[in-house]
């Protein structure tokens, strides 16, 4: 069966994904971690808020 042009994007999509890039889940629980769910709502881009502070306590140790 040949594929269609949407299977082929999405191939490409995954091939890329798998060879660039990691994925990171996190499960937060909704009583225990409800400071950190509150903050994160508050942030337009939880990826790039957690990716910042992650880059500065890099910065940090490297003192």
């Amino acid at each position: 069966m040949d594929e269609t042009r949407q299977q082929k994007r999405v191939k490409l999509i995954n091939d890329y994904n798998k060879k660039y890039t990691k994925t990171v889940l996190i499960r937060l629980n909704c009583n225990n971690d409800k400071d950190i769910i509150e903050q994160l709502d508050k942030v337009d881009s939880k990826m790039g808020y957690i990716k910042e502070l992650i880059r500065k306590d890099i910065q940090t140790k490297k003192r």
